[in-house]
Parts: structure tokens; sequence; C-alpha cells
């Protein structure tokens, strides 16, 4: 089946594509379609379905968005919905590197390390019709980067069960545990008992 998914984001892309192998996953950029719709909910649930309404509205064909952040207890949830944009000024993102750094500079002096990660994931056929997932990885914030792989706040988060950061696990390893492959393989498995 041919889905729509409601990003740009490569990295995104391939890990969905390792979980929906036997789908055909097209971004709006890579056919020339125009898709940056304001992301104005006040979770990421509501962020996810503005995604996929509005590239529906586009395509008129099934769409599967997600919104992603990392949450930490200890600021009460932040940077949560607001993970892509931590640190922004004048509506100018840091790179991946300088949003971890200035996260870990802000975690300085709190004990209380406890994280995660979560994923709100909508496979939408219409505005009225689509199925919901949301899932987490928890872990905690470490004091400094560890890691190549990934990419966002992956070199910051550490995984006990796993010994490592995200960042430190290989793609395989990450897609079986990670926030965004729990709801897609949740996703994948809804989607065989409805087409």
């Amino acid at each position: 089946m041919k889905f729509w998914l409601a990003t740009n984001n490569e990295h995104k892309k391939r890990e969905l594509e390792a979980i929906f192998s036997g789908h055909t996953l097209v971004t709006p950029g890579s056919v020339g379609l125009v898709f940056d719709p304001e992301e104005s909910g006040s979770t990421f649930l509501e962020n996810t379905l503005i995604k996929a309404r509005a590239l529906y509205d586009l395509v008129h064909e099934p769409v599967l968005a997600d919104d992603s952040g990392l949450c930490i207890d200890a600021l009460d949830g932040r940077p949560g919905i607001y993970s892509a944009r931590y640190g922004s000024t004048n509506g100018k993102k840091l790179e991946s590197w300088e949003r971890n750094e200035l996260l870990l500079k802000e975690m300085e002096q709190i004990t209380n390390r406890k994280a995660r990660f979560i994923c709100s994931m909508v496979l939408l056929f219409s505005h009225d019709r689509f199925f919901v997932v949301q899932e987490t990885l928890e872990g905690e914030i470490i004091r400094e980067s560890r890691g190549s792989g990934g990419f966002g706040y992956d070199p910051i988060l550490y995984i006990p069960e796993q010994g490592c950061t995200v960042a430190e696990l290989s793609e395989d390893a990450k897609n079986r545990i990670s926030h965004r492959g729990k709801a897609g393989r949740a996703v994948a498995q809804l989607l065989a008992h409805i087409v």
C-alpha cells in the first residue's frame, strides 16, 4: 500500500521504511509538494493530526504522520512538543548538537535525570477516519553526548537496559525498542487487519 509521510525528515523516513517494509512511503518534498504546516497543538497527538490532515488535504490519499519529542521529568516535561524548536531564537532553529549542549547545560545541577521519548502516530484515511498510537522509550539524560547514530536527542538519552545511549544503538536495535518503532509496529498490525 502507498502512504504519504507527513514529514520531509529523511531520518524519520528511513526508520519508518524499515518498519513498513512492503509498503511505499512517499514524502511531500520528494514530489515537489511544499509541506510545512504550523504545529499549533498543545499535545503530540494534536500536532500529529494537524500534520496528517494538512497533507491529506494536498494528496487525498492515506497519510502516516507522527509527532515526537523528548520529555524530561525534572523540567516538567520540557522540551516536549517544542523539542525541535528548543532554544530557537527569532524563528532560527538550532542544530541538533546545539540543542543537546543547551539542554545538558540546563540539566547540569539536576539530579533527577528521568526522561522519555514520546511518539504519537496517526494513520489517516480521511479527516474523520484514522487510527492513533502513542508510545514511549524510557531512559535518563546523561551528562555528555555519546554516539553518532540516530538523530536529534539520541546522543543524550541513555537506556539503562541497553547500557548505552540511543545514538549508540544499531539501526535494527533502535527500531526494535524506540518510541517510533513501537508505535510504527502497532500501526502496521492495525493495518494488517483493516486493508
